[in-house]
This record gives structure tokens, C-alpha cells and sequence, in this order.
């Protein structure tokens, strides 16, 4: 394979960059770059994946236990992507691809730009004097977001990772979600042969928020021209999972009033440990429960992103925006 960029950071990253990036990731780089609190963080390249299986040798191990395969027989089918992925998860990243890997890390708690300006003996300095980073590690399918298909949701994300080391392995896991059962059962179903669909994994940094949850631009039930906003407490994995029902708030696109409140009680939240630092499930009071997710003052900040996104898309429709909420800083 030719020489390729294992590393893109969010500001090298737009629309055109699927490919790439995979539809997650383009869409970070896009809105990253015009402007909206999105945390910081880069994008293992989906050609560092697919150099990581070439290199190997273990690609065509993978795809031929994919061959041929009866997808409608269960049994066959969890036992063809438990055997996939232990392949990748067994086998070791290359040198090249590890060493850029904890480098972008560890450059995480500083801007991109200071990192490029900046003497390398200065840069070290600023690092030691600050704390390794807590980083979201998401998977990007070249595949997603088409307008015939769409793959998103279908791989793994784990958050609030901590060290190069522990990266590394949620790299690796995030490499072999693209052959969960339910992924592989979606392409053939799809007509999208497994060879030609690569992922793309995002670092980014871990916000540790109050309040988390999805936006949206159109309203994904009705097609209404309104916004829509799902939040719960806690980090957003409770929400996009649907382990809770979230509030729901309707805003007017035109005035950006809230034309509608759904505010439901919310039993536990899932939220950062501070003395293990581990994601963990804690239970909420009776009354904290029953309270607005978002603040109203905040559902009118989130509503003018949302608008801004728009704007800066020439009019997308559809878009959905995963959005972490801490206090009253968006970052």
C-alpha cells in the first residue's frame, strides 16, 4: 500500500472526507471547522485500518469465514463474527501505527496549532504539567450516513479512556465492531461486500457532562420542520441506547421558542467515578429525577447551533447532532 496518513485531527477533516474518516467523523471535521464547541480530537484513518489487515495478512482469513455464510442461520452467523473479531483482536497493531497513535494522544491536551508553532522542548513542558486526557473512542464506517443505507450505530464506542495503552486496545475493539452479528447481518442483507467497507476510529476528548443527548434539525418522527432535542442525565450512552426515556423538547425553527416540553423522570444516570475514573451507574433521587434535563436557557443556545449548522450546510436536512452538555460551557 502506498504511504498514508494514519492521523487526521478534526481540523484537517471535512464533508469530502468520508472515505477517510467514515460519515461520523466527516461530519465532526465539518462542524468542528465551522466553529461549534465540538471537544478536540482526531480520527485514526480508516486506510491505517485497512493497511493494519494487509499488513497482517489476516483480511483474507477474516472475509473467508464470511463466505458463503447463511446469515438467516443464527448460530453460523454469531459464530462467524465471534471468530472475526478475535482475529483482529489478537493481532498486533504495527510499530508505525502505535507510535502515531499515542502521539496524537498525548498531544491531546494541547491546540494542534501550538504543536506546529511551538519547539518540541516547549511543547514537552507544557504536557508535564498537565493530566493524561479522558477521551471518547467512536467507531466511523466508511459506509454510513449514505442515502441508501445507513451503517451508524451498528459499532462500538467507549468512553471515558484513559492512557495510551488503554486507547490502543479500544482501537482494536473498535476495529472488530465492524463485524458484530448485526453488522455483518446489515451488509449482506444490504448488498455491501465486507471487503470493500473499511472503519475509521475518533478520539476525542471526554467531556464529563451533566446532561447529554441527540439534536436534530428536522423532526426525525414527523419530518416537521422543527427541532428536536432528547436529553438525559448523566453521559449519553443511556439516552442513544434507550436504556431511559429521555425529555423531549420542540422548538419553533422560526422563533426558536419551545413549542413543546415532554419531561420525564429519570431513574439512574451513567457518570464518570471520580476515584476510578470508570463510567458507572449511579441512582437518582426521587426528585432530581423528575427535573428539565436542559435548562431553557440552554435548549436556546443548543437551537442555535442546531440553526447554525444548517446555515453553515447550505440547508442539510436530517442532520443529527450528538451533543455532550457540561454546566453551562459547551467545549
Amino acid at each position: 500500500m502506498e504511504s498514508i496518513k494514519n492521523i487526521l485531527w478534526f481540523k484537517e477533516i471535512n464533508k469530502k472526507d468520508i472515505a477517510s474518516v467514515g460519515g461520523k467523523g466527516a461530519n465532526l471535521g465539518e462542524m468542528y471547522n465551522i466553529g461549534l464547541p465540538i471537544p478536540p480530537g482526531f480520527c485514526v484513518s480508516a486506510q491505517a485500518y485497512q493497511n493494519f489487515i494487509e499488513t497482517a495478512k489476516i483480511d483474507k482469513k477474516m472475509y473467508s469465514l464470511l463466505d458463503n455464510l447463511d446469515v438467516e442461520k443464527t448460530d453460523a452467523l454469531y459464530d462467524a463474527a465471534e471468530k472475526v473479531q478475535e482475529i483482529i483482536l489478537d493481532t498486533e497493531i504495527p510499530d508505525k501505527l502505535k507510535s502515531d497513535i499515542k502521539a496524537a494522544y498525548n498531544n491531546m491536551t494541547i491546540d494542534i496549532d501550538i504543536i506546529k508553532t511551538t519547539s518540541k522542548e516547549a511543547v514537552n513542558m507544557i504536557k508535564a504539567g498537565r493530566d493524561l486526557a479522558f477521551v471518547a473512542v467512536r467507531s466511523s464506517a466508511t459506509a454510513e450516513d449514505l442515502p441508501t443505507a445507513s451503517f451508524a450505530g451498528q459499532q462500538a464506542t467507549y468512553l471515558n479512556i484513559k492512557g495510551a495503552e488503554e486507547l490502543l486496545k479500544a482501537v482494536k475493539k473498535c476495529w472488530a465492531s465492524l463485524f458484530t452479528a448485526r453488522a455483518i447481518y446489515y451488509r449482506v442483507k444490504n448488498k455491501f461486500e465486507h471487503s470493500k467497507v473499511f472503519i475509521s476510529v475518533i478520539v476525542q476528548k471526554m467531556v464529563n457532562a451533566d446532561s447529554a443527548g441527540v439534536m436534530f434539525t428536522i423532526d426525525p418522527s414527523t419530518n416537521e420542520d422543527n427541532i428536536v432535542i432528547e436529553a438525559g442525565f448523566g453521559l449519553g450512552e443511556a439516552v442513544v441506547g434507550g436504556s431511559i426515556t429521555p425529555d423531549r423538547y420542540i422548538i419553533d425553527k422560526k422563533t426558536l421558542a419551545t413549542k413543546k416540553k415532554e419531561i420525564h423522570e429519570q431513574e439512574w444516570a451513567i457518570i464518570r467515578d471520580p476515584e476510578t475514573g470508570r463510567n458507572k451507574k449511579t441512582d437518582l433521587s426521587k426528585e432530581e429525577g423528575k427535573k428539565q434535563k436542559v435548562s431553557d436557557e440552554n435548549i436556546k443556545i443548543l437551537s442555535e447551533l442546531a440553526m447554525k449548522i444548517e446555515e453553515k450546510t447550505n440547508g442539510t436536512r436530517k442532520r443529527n447532532l450528538n451533543f455532550i452538555f457540561f454546566r453551562l460551557t459547551f467545549v
